[in-house]
C-alpha cells in the first residue's frame, strides 16, 4: 500500500507548522522524514497516522482518502520514541494488546505473539515485565507490538532516540533487515542523518515546515538541492568567499568550483571533510596553511581538526588511517589543506 500526504497545511495558532507539504511513500518502501527540531516532521507523521487533522490537504492510503478517518480506522502500527509499553503487563500481553482489542481468537493471539517473539529472539522473555528489559529489548517489543495486528502501514517517531549509540547502531541494522522481510510501507521520523542514510530507501529532508529535497540517500548526499541540505547532511566546512570575475576567492586562494553564480558579490563554498586534501608541502594553488589542533584516530576514519589563522576558520579533514600513518601528523604542526571538490549554490550569495 502506498501512502500520499498531499498539499498538507497545518497551523497551531498563528504558527504555520506545515506549509503545502506533499510526501509520497511508494508501496513497500521505508521512507525517512529527516530534519532539525521544529521542521514539522513529527506533525506530518501524526497527520498521516490520524492523530492530527490537517487544516487543508489530504492523506491517501493507495487511492483511498483517509484524511478524516480515525487512527484506529486506518490500520496502522505506530512506534513511539519512549516505547510506550504497558508497565503492568507482561511482554506477551503487551504484544497481544492490539490483537485482543481487535477481538482476535485466543489461539490465534498466542500463535501470532509467539511467532513475533521468536522473530526478535525474545521468546524466553514472554512472562517478564518491561522494567526488567534493556532499552534495545523494549524497542524490539514496541516494534513487534505495532506489527502484531498486521497493519498496512508502519509509522515510527524517533524510534531509537532514547537509546545509547551502540544499541542505536545495532537496531538500525535490525530494522532494515526486519523491513526487508515484511515489506510493510513505513515512514519514520529522525533528526539523525546517519540513521536515515543507513535505514531508508527514500529520504525527505524537511526544514521549517517545507520540503527541501526528496530522493534516495545517494541522491540527496551527492547532489544536495541547496545550501540547507548540504549543510544539514553530515559535517561540512564552510568557506566565505568573494565572487570576482567568475571566480570564487578566499583571499588569494581560488576555490575549485565547476561554475560560479553570477550577479553576487559574496557567497559560501561548501566542502565536506573527506573532500579536503592534507599535505606537508604546498602542492596546489588552492592550498592554505593550517595548524593541527586535534586528532581523533578512533574508527575507520581519522578526523583532524585544524585552524586557518589567516581567515579565522576552523576546518575538519577526514582521512584514511593509512594516509594518517604516512604523514605522521602531530598536534601543533603546520600543514597545507586544499579542496578536491567544492560546491556553491545559486541562491546562497549576497548582492
Amino acid at each position: 500500500m502506498s501512502i500520499t500526504a498531499k498539499n498538507i497545511v497545518k497551523r497551531f495558532g498563528k504558527k504555520t507548522v506545515l506549509d503545502d507539504v506533499t510526501v509520497e511513500a511508494p508501496a513497500g518502501t521505508l521512507v525517512a522524514l529527516l530534519g532539525p527540531s521544529g521542521s514539522g516532521k513529527t506533525t506530518l507523521l501524526r497527520i498521516i497516522a490520524g492523530l492530527e487533522v490537517p487544516d487543508s490537504g489530504s492523506v491517501l492510503y493507495q487511492d483511498d482518502d483517509v484524511t478524516h478517518r480515525t487512527a484506529r480506522e486506518r490500520n496502522i502500527g505506530f512506534v513511539f520514541q519512549h516505547y510506550a509499553l504497558f508497565r503492568h503487563m507482561t511482554v506477551f500481553e503487551n504484544v497481544a494488546f492490539g490483537l485482543r482489542v481487535r477481538k482476535w481468537p485466543d489461539q490465534r493471539v498466542r500463535e501470532r505473539v509467539a511467532e513475533l517473539l521468536r522473530l526478535v529472539r525474545l521468546d524466553e522473555y514472554a512472562d517478564r515485565y518491561p522494567s526488567t528489559l534493556s532499552g534495545g529489548q523494549k524497542q524490539r517489543i514496541a516494534l513487534i507490538r505495532a506489527l502484531a495486528p498486521e497493519p498496512q502501514v508502519m509509522l515510527l517517531d524517533e524510534p531509537f532516540g532514547a537509546l545509547d549509540a551502540k544499541v542505536r547502531a545495532e537496531l538500525r541494522v535490525w530494522l532494515r533487515k526486519f523491513h526487508d522481510e515484511f515489506h510493510v510501507t513505513s515512514l519514520f521520523v529522525t533528526h539523525d542523518q546517519e540513521e536515515a542514510f543507513e535505514v531508508a530507501d527514500k529520504i525527505v529532508v524537511m526544514n521549517q515546515g517545507r520540503i527541501e529535497q526528496t530522493g534516495t540517500p545517494a541522491e540527496v548526499f551527492e547532489h544536495p538541492a541547496n545550501a540547507f541540505v548540504m549543510d544539514f547532511l553530515g559535517n561540512v566546512n564552510v568557506f566565505p568567499v568573494q565572487l570576482l570575475n567568475g571566480r570564487a576567492m578566499l583571499g588569494h586562494i581560488e576555490m575549485p568550483l565547476p561554475y560560479v553564480p553570477t550577479g553576487g558579490d559574496e557567497g559560501r563554498v561548501f566542502v565536506r571533510p573527506h573532500e579536503l586534501e592534507l599535505t606537508r608541502e604546498r602542492d596546489a594553488i588552492s592550498a592554505m596553511e593550517a595548524k593541527i589542533t586535534h586528532v581523533n584516530p578512533a574508527g575507520s576514519v581519522v578526523k583532524v581538526r585544524l585552524v586557518v589563522d589567516q581567515f579565522g576558520l576552523m576546518i575538519s579533514v577526514d582521512m584514511s588511517p593509512e594516509r594518517y600513518s604516512l604523514l605522521r601528523l602531530k598536534i601543533g604542526e603546520m600543514v597545507f589543506i586544499s579542496p578536491k571538490r567544492a560546491r556553491m549554490f545559486a541562491d546562497d550569495y549576497v548582492i
